[in-house]
């Protein structure tokens, strides 16, 4: 081979300078790279744009390869075992397709059998037992581009009518579609090279389907398998059921609904269903209030879930009722930044129980509750320093006090407050709608394009800086607060069908910034690819002033 013939890449896997032939692709590179306690490695970014094992190169570049330990590696780790569990369904019980209905628990998901209303523990048994076979075939998965007129006939002749409203929708010429063996699909993202690249999976008979259990990205050497989280599973449940009863179940009815001139419709019943929630749980607060004394309501939620408007459209239903609520913000009770503790990086970690002063936080609780005047503080994020509110609060025989904070549901904040005489509630994006009946959207990206929003108009923060906070929020979410979602009273869905269409026109400019000499440039990418499928909402005039979403995009009549 001539010296010409080769080409310097940078591998920051190992720190080292590799000198490969033209057009050599990632899996040859991938084979010489040491991978993590023998995880394989599952794709790399090629300059900051993540790229499968397949691809080939041409130029110089920097590559970084991930495993199921990494944010884009997990998600290509689950899309992977989604398209074996499709074949398997479909060498099994060909007349039937396969329904990924919503997540379960951290790492797994709610599946069903169309057309099998009640699948048996053999069935169950055997349709593991296929997926098995297929991942010791290591069959081949492949990608190429056709047509999209010939996709759509390709996809009505093999009974996925599922796909054909989004890609009616959101037309192109061109489309990509994955080969395995003889099945097809279609992923938002990248696969592994082959089925035997997925080794960890399990099935477990749930409700009417099953419980796809995976592992978890912090801890991924073996399959997390606790299924059973009963309240999020209901939530997820309904309003899967009531968004097809509404024909609002996939992107593509939704946005054929907003081409039809339809949007004013959905926001009005989407904003309807929340409403009508947050007046059952303000009586259930009530009539606890009645029953048990109880004075104290406890919103816990994830970053960007809403648990601020949440907070504040509840005093209102309370209010209603004939109650005096009150709200304290967790995040004032923060310790001054010098004591903040540290994260095993050595950065502030704010998402940590211990960043909150617990014992004047618990202290000034069972002063309100003896209905003495207190003086509450204030936190400012500028400073990191305790300011004070200059209008103490009391309590009256009325009072209900609000907590908002990512550790209302931790018994650990409240030991002092008897359960009977606490009401907690979990709020969250529980996302119910999805691309198809294969392809889920994740919370966690809906709370995100949330939070870049709000960042950028409110607070004057980059998209760049948003995503690269963005993992140690969701370590902090993953230690802190899905442990203790169980613990809720109740669950409030603050997602909105709607809302990722309003969201796009404005996090789109705001993701074209991130320059691609970041590391964070591919999650901007893979965003903007996700909003390219949402039909966009441009006039946000039928949004009403006091909806959860007006937290994001602004508006409010609410005082944040």
């Amino acid at each position: 081979m001539k010296t010409n013939d080769l080409i310097s890449i940078i591998c920051e896997n190992d720190g080292q300078r590799h000198e490969v032939a033209v057009g050599t692709p990632l899996s040859e590179v991938a084979a010489t790279i040491s991978a993590n306690d023998g995880r394989p490695l599952l794709a790399a970014f090629v300059n900051n744009r993540l790229k499968e094992l397949s691809y080939r190169i041409y130029h110089p570049v920097t590559l970084r390869f991930v495993d199921i330990g990494s944010f884009a590696g997990f998600r290509l780790y689950q899309r992977t075992v989604w398209f074996i569990l499709q074949k398997a369904v479909r060498d099994l019980w060909p007349e039937h397709s396969l329904r990924i209905r919503h997540s379960l628990g951290q790492s797994g998901f709610y599946c069903e059998v169309e057309g099998m209303p009640l699948i048996s523990d053999d069935e169950i048994a055997a349709l593991e037992l296929r997926m098995r076979q297929i991942t010791e075939a290591d069959f081949p998965i492949k990608r190429r581009s056709l047509l999209t007129s010939e996709l759509r006939e390709l996809y009505l002749r093999e009974g996925f009518e599922d796909k054909l409203p989004l890609l009616d929708s959101r037309p192109r010429l061109y489309s990509t579609l994955y080969t395995m063996d003889d099945a097809i699909g279609y992923f938002y993202g990248p696969l592994a090279p082959s089925s035997g690249y997925v080794k960890l999976f399990a099935l477990k008979r749930c409700f009417n389907g099953f419980h796809l259990a995976l592992p978890l990205r912090t801890d991924p050497d073996r399959v997390h398998s606790n299924t059973m989280q009963e309240k999020m599973f209901d939530i997820f449940h309904d309003y899967k059921r009531w968004n097809e009863l509404l024909g609002v179940a996939t992107v593509g009815q939704i946005n054929h609904r907003i081409l039809e001139g339809r949007t004013a419709e959905m926001v009005r019943i989407a904003e309807a269903v929340h409403e009508r929630s947050l007046s059952k749980i303000a009586d259930r607060i009530y009539a606890a209030n009645e029953t048990h004394g109880t004075r104290l309501v406890l919103i816990s939620g994830p970053s960007s879930s809403g648990k601020t408007t949440t907070a504040k459209r509840l005093t209102v239903q309370l209010q209603v009722l004939g109650l005096n609520p009150h709200i304290i913000s967790l995040d004032d009770y923060f310790v001054d930044r010098e004591r903040t503790p540290r994260d095993e990086k050595g950065d502030y970690d704010y998402e940590a129980l211990e960043a909150i002063d617990l014992e004047l936080f618990n202290q000034h609780l069972e002063e309100l509750f003896q209905d003495k005047a207190v003086t509450i503080p204030r936190y400012n994020f500028i400073t990191g320093l305790r300011e004070w509110h200059e209008e103490p609060l009391q309590l009256d025989e009325r009072s209900i006090l609000i907590v908002e904070g990512i550790h209302g549901l931790n018994p650990r904040l409240t030991p002092s407050i008897p359960k009977e005489q606490k009401f907690s509630i979990y709020a969250s994006c529980f996302t119910s709608i999805s691309m198809d009946n294969l392809s889920r959207i994740a919370t966690s990206d809906n709370r995100l394009l949330r939070r870049m929003t709000r960042d950028y108009v409110q607070r004057g923060s980059n998209a760049r800086s948003t995503l690269a906070r963005w993992g140690s929020v969701r370590h902090g979410e993953e230690k802190h607060i899905f442990p203790y979602q169980e613990n809720a009273d109740v669950m409030f869905n603050t997602s909105l069908f709607y809302e990722l269409s309003v969201l796009r026109p404005l996090a789109e400019p705001i993701l074209r910034e991130v320059p691609d000499t970041v590391p964070e440039y591919d999650e901007a990418q893979r965003l903007l690819q996700f909003l390219d499928n949402f039909t966009p909402i441009y006039d946000l005039k039928d949004i009403p002033p006091t909806s959860v979403l007006r937290e994001f995009v602004g508006g409010s009549t609410f005082q944040y």
